[in-house]
């Protein structure tokens, strides 16, 4: 805990009070003018320093394990979306919602965390963001079983909200929490999404990626909302459409051009392949294939995924193929190579196991003229996040 207790007197001893760093303030600024408006411009301002205050607190007094819950480069498409941003302890998973209201009279939290399956979170913390004195503010949490049966529901805002006294105040206690956490029960059942299809999702991101549309998650139900944004894909496409991007995921210009910068920054990167085809019988006669690569972590251990286009007859086979980068290294067993339609469902040989330890996993596939195929690989890769390669 760290601040002057004069300037909290309003805050009581239980509460966490953590400093913001100039840099990271100015750090945190500099990396929010990238959206697509003003208001959401802010948002990200405060989730950003919410997260690079809080994040290191926990690694200090919780875990060094404990990290964003997803991709740090994916974050910018929540926060043009939704206020708030979710933090992995081990097992557990924390939503930070921050505010700058100063009172503790309620922690209200926008429906997105409480009722999209994959973003639930475990417990709820409530965290006030005073930019101007920097400083940040913790001053409650409670678990999601709380939110959804005994939290007010407003449909004007979309939110759910806890009284205050329902809180709990002491965030020394989450400590304890977090070793009885296997024990106790977090989180409430909620009702599965509806599947939609990719011209539903095409229609519905070129609506809503209209940034005239300064409040897009409370322009359709959220049945309809939830399953879009839950799709990683879906997500980054509204936000980029937002921003007036062109089109960062078009596997064709990847290879003819070069990678798109969003997708760089992810880890795509296109290399030239050496070839030995049948009866070559020099390097001079090699050939040399473009191919894409994506470096990933997976349990500790690096990898790569390559996507590596062949031709048969008048049709391009893409084959996906994932290497242990390591030198002499395998895939160990149990490890899964899989692709999805656009809209995840699966489809005849769409994935490849490996049962023992073996040297790749690869599956191939045909695909029509602006197809979008979903990779996934299990055990998930660090910081994964669905992406719609476009073909």
């Amino acid at each position: 805990m760290t601040g002057n207790p004069a300037r909290f007197t309003f805050a009581s001893p239980q509460e966490l009070i953590l400093e913001i760093p100039v840099e990271v303030q100015n750090q945190a600024w500099l990396t929010s003018q990238y959206f697509s408006h003003s208001a959401s411009c802010y948002q990200a301002y405060l989730n950003k320093l919410c997260l690079s205050v809080i994040l290191p607190w926990l690694q200090q007094n919780f875990t060094t394990q404990a990290k964003p819950w997803t991709s740090t480069t994916a974050l910018p498409s929540f926060w043009e979306l939704v206020n708030g941003c979710a933090i992995s302890v081990d097992d557990m998973r924390l939503i930070l919602v921050p505010s700058e209201a100063i009172d503790n009279s309620e922690l209200r939290v926008p429906q997105e965390w409480i009722d999209i399956p994959s973003w639930v979170g475990d417990y709820y913390l409530a965290v006030q963001v005073e930019p101007d004195d920097r400083y940040i503010r913790i001053w409650g949490y409670c678990k999601h079983e709380q939110l959804k049966i005994h939290g007010n529901y407003d449909a004007s805002d979309r939110t759910y909200s806890l009284d205050g006294n329902d809180i709990i105040g002491d965030i020394s206690v989450l400590a304890v929490v977090r070793e009885l956490y296997l024990q106790e029960h977090t989180r409430s059942s909620i009702q599965p999404l509806p599947t939609l299809s990719p011209q539903q999702a095409r229609n519905l991101i070129a609506h809503l990626g209209k940034p005239e549309i300064i409040t897009p998650r409370l322009e359709m139900p959220f049945q309809l909302w939830g399953a879009l944004i839950e799709h990683g894909g879906w997500r980054q496409s509204l936000y980029q459409r937002r921003l007036g991007l062109p089109e960062q995921w078009s596997v064709l210009q990847w290879l003819e051009s070069r990678v798109s910068q969003l997708a760089h920054q992810l880890g795509w990167n296109s290399l030239n392949l050496q070839l030995n085809p049948a009866g070559a019988r020099s390097v001079g006669e090699m050939q040399s294939r473009t191919i894409l690569s994506r470096q990933l972590a997976i349990a500790g251990r690096s990898y790569e995924l390559r996507i590596i286009p062949t031709s048969e007859s008048d049709t391009t086979i893409w084959r996906f193929e994932l290497h242990n980068t390591a030198p002499g290294a395998a895939i160990p067993g149990g490890f899964k190579l899989k692709l999805l339609t656009e809209n995840l469902q699966p489809f005849p040989n769409n994935e490849d196991i490996a049962t023992t330890t073996i040297e790749q996993l690869f599956v191939e596939v045909a695909l029509e003229p602006g197809e979008g195929i979903v990779w996934e690989i299990e055990p998930l890769p660090e910081n994964y996040d669905q992406e719609i390669l476009r073909f």
